[in-house]
C-alpha cells in the first residue's frame, strides 16, 4: 500500500506502522464474523488498550500517549480503513474520557490511567429519544440528595451501551441550557440498565443502546466540574469528537477505494482492465480526490487543534466533508464492483452501510451546516449562542 502521509517524526511514523500491522494481522482476520453476528469486539478494545491506542491524546502524565492530535487521528483513520466499529469505538472512549480530563479535579483525574490503559471501557450519554440535535431539552434529572445525586430518565443511542465500564452522562439539575450537569456513573451502579441493542444497518459490532437510569445513586464527588457546567463540558468534547469521526470516514474511504482499485486492476472487460476504459477511471478518481481532501480537511482542524486556536467551525466543516464524502466514495465502490460489489462476498457493501451513520451521529450533517452558518456569524459579529449538536 503506498505511503498517504507525511510525519514530523519518526517515533510518529513507527506508531502509525504499528497501527497498520495490528489492523492487518489482528483486526482484519476477526471483522467480517463479528459484524455479520453482531459480536461487540470487548477484547479487541483491551488489545488496543495495553498497546497504548487508546489514550493517544492525552498526556503521558496521566496515563495517555502524549501525541498530538494530528497523529492520533491518522491512527484512528487507519483502524477505521479496516473495522469502522473500532474505530469509532477509539473514538467514543477518548470522548468519554475528556471532560474528566478537562474538568475533573486532581482527585478524580487520578481514575484517568485505568481508563486509558483500557481496563475500563467508556461511553457518552448526551442525547435522548425526543432531544437528538436538541441537548438543551434533555429530560433526564440528577436530584441532589445529601451526599448523592439520584439520576432518572433514558439516554439514546449510547455506543459501548450495556458494555462500557462507566458512563459520562448528563442530566438536568436546572433550567434551560445552563442547568445540566455531567455525571461519571459506573457500570455497576444499582438502578442502571441497558435496553437491549439497536437493530442497525451497519456497524454492527459496535453496540448501541437505550440507557436506562431509575434511581440511580451518584456521589457527588463524579459531577465533573459544577452544576450547570454540563452542556458546555459536553458540546466542548464533541468538537474533538467529530473530528475523530472524520478521520473514522476517512479511513472507511480509504478502505473502500482500496478494495475498488484492486478490483478494478484485476478485473477485465472488452479486452482490458476495468480500471483501464476512461468512464470508470474518472469514477476512481474522484474517489481519490474526495479522500485526500477529507484528510486534508480534518487533519487542517486538527493542527489548530494542536496549536491552541479555535477550532469549532473546523470540525464541523471536517465533520461534514469527510461523511459526505465517506458515503459517495463507498457508494461508487459498490459500483465498481457491479454486482459483485452488491453481494457480501465483498467488503464494500458494508462500507456503504456503515458510512451512512456517520452522515448522522456526532450532530447530523444538517446541524454541521447550521453550527458552520452560526459561526461565520459570529466571526462577523453575530452574537447566536450554539447550544445544539
Amino acid at each position: 500500500m503506498p505511503a498517504r502521509r507525511v510525519l514530523a517524526t519518526e517515533e510518529h511514523a513507527d506508531l502509525l506502522q504499528l497501527v497498520r500491522q495490528i489492523c492487518i494481522t489482528e483486526l482484519a482476520p476477526l471483522v467480517t464474523e463479528a459484524e455479520a453476528t453482531e459480536t461487540f469486539p470487548r477484547e479487541v478494545f483491551r488489545m488496543l488498550g495495553k498497546t497504548g491506542l487508546l489514550g493517544l491524546p492525552y498526556p503521558e502524565e496521566v496515563g495517555g500517549g502524549g501525541v498530538p492530535y494530528e497523529v492520533y487521528l491518522q491512527v484512528l483513520e487507519e483502524l477505521g480503513s479496516v473495522w469502522a466499529s473500532v474505530g469509532v469505538g477509539v473514538s467514543v472512549h477518548a470522548l468519554s474520557c475528556f471532560g474528566l480530563y478537562t474538568r475533573g479535579t486532581e482527585e478524580q483525574k487520578a481514575w484517568l490511567p485505568e481508563m486509558l490503559a483500557g481496563d475500563q471501557l467508556g461511553a457518552y450519554c448526551l442525547s435522548e429519544a425526543h432531544a437528538g440535535s436538541d441537548p438543551a431539552a434533555m429530560r433526564t434529572t440528577a436530584r441532589r440528595d445529601g451526599d448523592d445525586y439520584v439520576l432518572d430518565g433514558a439516554k439514546a443511542w449510547t455506543t459501548h451501551g450495556g458494555q462500557a465500564d462507566f458512563y459520562k452522562v448528563m442530566a438536568r439539575t436546572g433550567e434551560g441550557s445552563r442547568g445540566i450537569s455531567c455525571f461519571l456513573v459506573p457500570a455497576s451502579a444499582e438502578g442502571l440498565s441497558a435496553d437491549p441493542p439497536e437493530r442497525k444497518m451497519g456497524l454492527t459490532g459496535s453496540h448501541t443502546t437505550t440507557m436506562r437510569l431509575d434511581g440511580v445513586r451518584v456521589p457527588v464527588e463524579r459531577r465533573l466540574g459544577e452544576e450547570g457546567d454540563g452542556l458546555k463540558i459536553a458540546l466542548a468534547g464533541l468538537d474533538s469528537g467529530r473530528l475523530g469521526i472524520a478521520a473514522v470516514a476517512t479511513g472507511l474511504a480509504q478502505g473502500a477505494l482500496d478494495h475498488a482499485l484492486a478490483y478494478a486492476r484485476e478485473r477485465t472487460a472488452f479486452g482490458q482492465r476495468i480500471l483501464d476504459h476512461q468512464g470508470l477511471g474518472f469514477v476512481l478518481a474522484d474517489m481519490e480526490a474526495a479522500v485526500q481532501t477529507a484528510r486534508a480537511t480534518t487533519l487542517h482542524a486538527a493542527r489548530l487543534r494542536d496549536a491552541g486556536l479555535p477550532f469549532g467551525r473546523e470540525a464541523s466543516i471536517a465533520k461534514l466533508v469527510a461523511t459526505d464524502n465517506a458515503m459517495r466514495v463507498t457508494t461508487d465502490a459498490v459500483q465498481v464492483l457491479g454486482g459483485a460489489g452488491y453481494t457480501k462476498d465483498f467488503p464494500v457493501e458494508r462500507f456503504m452501510r456503515e458510512a451512512k451513520v456517520m452522515q448522522i451521529f456526532e450532530g447530523t450533517n444538517q446541524i454541521q451546516r447550521l453550527v458552520i452558518s452560526r459561526s461565520i456569524d459570529v466571526k462577523a459579529g453575530g452574537d447566536g449562542e450554539i447550544t445544539h449538536l
